[in-house]
């Protein structure tokens, strides 16, 4: 950013992406435990409004997601059972939480920091729906009477083992029939920590490696709940994920061609 006789502005921040930070705070594993509120780039007042906008829109999907995660859960569950802690749903709904939430955090870095606009639209793309299918998933825990992340240290992916004869990634590049304590894909915090000290085309080239392989990485947990989730709203929801993910990868890929940037190695 360019200095200026003028002090700049703050940058406004939603306080549910700041809640999202903290979240990554309150879990003591391997995938979060370092990973601190980011310091805001101050943006010109200029973009004051702008920045104000785009809060006011997610706060709107985040509300509407968690409303709409509890309405539908109500609806459906009705006097059924509902999903218990060991069950694909519940499991996919925390981890898949914790995935969201990470993406949801390396978005709103490039959303701030980057003067590309074609990246800057699909970094508010990425935030705003992975923001509000976070809210969305919250929801469904709290019908269910479930903690909306999963336990600190009790690692993840335990959901897609089936008693330990089911294979699946280990988010170090192997397969492994337990659980992890990284997700595929997940950012390390020293790749998070550089991700917010550059700029530039630095700056949006590590960014669409690293949401890139977060996409990948997330993609098999999307197809695994797919399949075998139990009910029919989490079932659609992880559907929807797997296409949606599977088009920006494609968009990511792409731009990040066209900036002179290699992918990172699939994880």
């Amino acid at each position: 950013m360019s200095s200026s006789d003028t002090e700049p502005a703050e940058s406004p921040r939603s306080a549910d992406i700041e809640a999202a930070d903290q979240e990554f705070d309150d879990l003591d594993d391997a995938d979060l435990k370092d990973a601190e509120d980011y310091d805001d780039e101050p943006e010109p007042r200029s973009s004051a409004s702008r920045m104000l906008v785009l809060v006011a829109a997610m706060l709107v999907m985040l509300l509407v997601g968690a409303a709409g995660g509890v309405v539908v859960t109500l609806s459906r569950n009705g006097a059924d059972t509902p999903p218990d802690t060991s069950s694909v749903d519940v499991g996919f709904a925390q981890d898949m939480r914790v995935h969201h939430l990470q993406a949801v955090t390396m978005a709103g870095i490039e959303r701030d920091r980057t003067t590309d606009p074609v990246l800057r639209g699909i970094a508010f793309d990425i935030e705003s729906t992975q923001l509000a299918q976070s809210s969305e998933m919250a929801g469904w825990l709290t019908v269910w009477e479930q903690p909306d992340l999963p336990p600190a240290g009790g690692g993840h992916m335990a959901w897609m083992s089936e008693g330990g004869t089911h294979s699946h990634s280990n988010g170090e590049g192997g397969r492994t029939t337990g659980t992890v304590q990284r997700m595929p894909g997940m950012a390390t915090t020293q790749e998070l920590n550089q991700l917010r000290k550059l700029s530039g085309r630095d700056l949006d080239v590590l960014f669409l490696q690293l949401m890139l392989r977060h996409h990948q990485g997330g993609l098999e947990m999307a197809e695994y709940g797919a399949q075998h989730a139990s009910e029919g709203h989490v079932r659609n929801l992880a559907a929807k994920i797997v296409t949606s993910q599977q088009n920006e990868s494609d968009l990511m890929a792409k731009y990040l061609q066209q900036r002179g940037g290699k992918p990172l190695p699939h994880p």
